[in-house]
């Protein structure tokens, strides 16, 4: 069985070309600009939430702790009433890119980790390219990309937002995968 640190190459270099690849689809391409619509009178919904000082979270509104509160009247007054929404307060100011870069780099490496872990597990020394890199895409799909899917599924996150999503996973992927195959010990 190989050992995981005789992976760190492979492991490296996928999580930067993951990491180059996100640039790329979301700088160069800007497919994801259309991500989010703006609501109606942009200004006059911030200036109407501004007084609540809403600290940053993620909240849902009209808002229920448990099944009992959902089957109320009072609840199902204020669902049909509307707006009815899930929302997700960032902090005043500027996007910390740098921290969210970070923390993104971290992940793309957490699933190369994972990717090679699976490989290893699965795979011997000198497998062909093309064994190691449908493994490794595959796991690295998974792990890139398929639980975006809940987001539309249960919060009702547009399902174009979601799959622009999954063709950015894949990309990741092939390039996860074919990283893996070059750079796949030799037998024996």
């Amino acid at each position: 069985m190989i050992s995981l640190f005789a992976l760190w190459m492979p492991i490296l270099l996928a999580a930067v070309a993951a990491f180059l690849i996100s640039f790329v689809t979301h700088m160069v391409l800007k497919y994801h600009n259309s991500n989010f619509d703006k609501v109606p009178d942009e200004d006059g919904v911030m200036d109407a939430l501004r007084p609540f000082n809403i600290p940053a979270g993620d909240y849902m509104f009209p808002g229920c702790v448990d099944q009992k509160t959902r089957e109320t009247d009072e609840y199902k007054a204020r669902l049909a009433k509307g707006p009815v929404a899930i929302m997700t307060v960032y902090p005043n100011g500027e996007f910390a890119m740098g921290k969210t870069l970070v923390q993104w780099f971290i992940y793309c490496v957490l699933v190369s980790v994972f990717v090679a872990y699976v490989t290893r597990m699965t795979l011997e020394p000198g497998t062909e390219y093309l064994t190691v890199s449908r493994v490794a895409s595959v796991v690295a799909f998974m792990g890139y990309g398929l639980a975006l899917m809940q987001n539309s599924i249960w919060f009702n996150r547009k399902w174009s937002t979601t799959l622009k999503s999954l063709f950015d996973s894949l990309l990741y992927a092939l390039f996860t995968g074919g990283i893996f195959g070059w750079l796949w010990p030799a037998g024996m």
